[in-house]
């Protein structure tokens, strides 16, 4: 059985300590190590590097001149010696000025541990794959409509930064592709921490959005996991995903105001993610995905919406003005998720097109206020295995799709609401398919599974709600 583990960092609030960057990658006999203490210098050393090569730039502060840029072309590392821009100490090198590093013809390239405080995007072009973001820290200027990073090379990954501090409209990671219509693929967004979005519009300030409308229909298979939102003001979507076949598992959203949000796109999964004690929770349109083992709660708002649409399925050929509208949510499977004392538990809405074929099974829904369910037209949705509790009405799910019974919940310090011994949640699960093999704290659930988000167990949680510790450029 593999199993993950949080370990923690020494990340703490937005500024970051300046720690040496010790940790080196495989390299061949030919790499060198290079430290730079100009602009000039640096893009020397990047326009001879070679894979496996480490460029150094000492700590201090760099000023771009206006209409110059630190230039990555044609330089290809390779996956096992990738060429490695690093700065001396984490945040200890800052990079001012109009742009930063302008990547082209490009491939296996790392930067790593810069303090970014530049004015326009920083892109990852297609045709530029297998670029890594690491350790860095995001604060660009506050520009109204300036999205930070934008991404439309295969392979990238961006890990371990921290993304903060932003008033205006724009989104701190943006996710594309070449052309109109296709997505970069399988791009890997881990263990980032993303803070302090107060943008106080309806729209556009995300801090990730995966796709866009008019890519809705074109799979892009990134894996986003493990990443922090705190105090995401910005838009009602702190995860925006519009694009199809993605994986969004693990992340904690605390106190902020948006949401995961599966707003365009079909067969996403949504597996065992934190929101706590903000507004938004999760929210479903299109097909076909799988939502689990998800603890949502002490949310103002909606913890968990299955849409309506203004389109039955989103196709080929239909207009932007089309694409742009709502596709119902068909065919979705909820289940072994934990809502506990949000405003609103389980809702739907009123468009044209109802939600259909929807399978909601073993969750836990409790709460003291409204009705625990208050979806509106449904067709063909099997309800199964849930237990509700707490004063408020049951709503309008079926009498025969759950029991009414005091699951025994007790909240642990770190805010999770998990069985305990003798309750009726255990073993009583009645989904077949699909597969839950773990909860999400990480325990194997085995054959006999438990309702709810948690399998009870008497070890302690291999996964928790992520804190500052384990997310940024410091974190394990």
């Amino acid at each position: 059985m593999q199993r993950r583990t949080f370990l923690a960092g020494a990340l703490s609030g937005a500024a970051i300590s300046a720690v040496p960057l010790t940790a080196r990658p495989a390299v061949g006999a030919a790499a060198a190590t290079t430290t730079v203490t100009t602009l000039d210098d640096l893009r020397r050393a990047i326009d001879r590097a070679v894979p496996g090569d480490r460029i150094v730039v000492a700590d201090g502060t760099y000023t771009v001149p206006s209409g110059q840029a630190i230039n990555v072309s044609g330089r290809h590392g390779t996956s096992s010696a990738p060429i490695t821009i690093v700065a001396q100490s984490r945040g200890g090198a800052v990079l001012q000025g109009g742009r930063s590093f302008v990547f082209s013809d490009s491939s296996d390239i790392t930067v790593s541990g810069f303090a970014f405080r530049q004015s326009t995007t920083l892109e990852i072009p297609a045709g530029c794959p297998r670029i890594r973001l690491t350790r860095n820290d995001f604060r660009f200027a506050d520009t109204a409509g300036l999205d930070w990073v934008v991404v439309r090379g295969d392979d990238a990954k961006i890990d371990r930064n921290h993304f903060h501090d932003k008033t205006t409209e724009g989104i701190f990671l943006v996710v594309d592709g070449p052309g109109s219509t296709a997505m970069a693929q399988r791009l890997h967004v881990y263990k980032n921490h993303f803070s302090r979005h107060s943008f106080g519009g309806e729209n556009g300030g995300e801090p990730i959005r995966l796709g866009v409308s008019a890519r809705a229909l074109s799979s892009a298979h990134a894996l986003v996991e493990a990443n922090l939102f705190e105090r995401c003001d910005g838009d009602p979507e702190a995860i925006s995903v519009k694009s199809s076949d993605n994986t969004i598992r693990y992340n904690t959203v605390r106190d902020s105001r948006g949401g995961i949000v599966l707003r365009h796109g079909n067969r996403s999964t949504v597996d065992g993610n934190h929101l706590l004690d903000g507004a938004e929770g999760l929210r479903l349109y299109g097909n076909d995905h799988v939502v689990v083992n998800n603890h949502l709660a002490g949310l103002t708002g909606r913890a968990l919406v299955i849409g309506s649409g203004t389109t039955r399925d989103h196709h080929a050929g239909e207009t932007a003005e089309e694409r742009r509208g709502n596709d119902a949510c068909d065919r979705a499977v909820i289940a072994h998720n934990t809502l506990v004392g949000n405003a609103r538990t389980l809702t739907g809405e009123t468009r044209t097109y109802a939600p259909q074929g929807v399978v909601v099974a073993d969750n836990l829904l409790v709460g003291d206020t409204g009705s625990l369910v208050e979806m509106e037209t449904t067709t063909g949705f099997t309800w199964q295995g849930n237990i509700l509790w707490g004063a408020a009405s049951a709503g309008t799910i079926p009498s025969g799709g759950y029991r009414r019974v005091d699951p025994l919940l007790r909240r642990g310090t770190d805010g999770v609401f998990r069985l305990s011994a003798g309750s009726p949640a255990i073993g009583a699960a009645t989904l077949v398919t699909p597969a839950v093999p773990y909860d999400a704290d990480g325990h194997e659930r085995g054959g006999s599974r438990d309702v709810g988000a948690d399998e009870y167990a008497t070890a302690a949680p291999l996964r928790r709600p992520l804190t500052p510790v384990d997310v940024g450029p410091n974190a394990v």
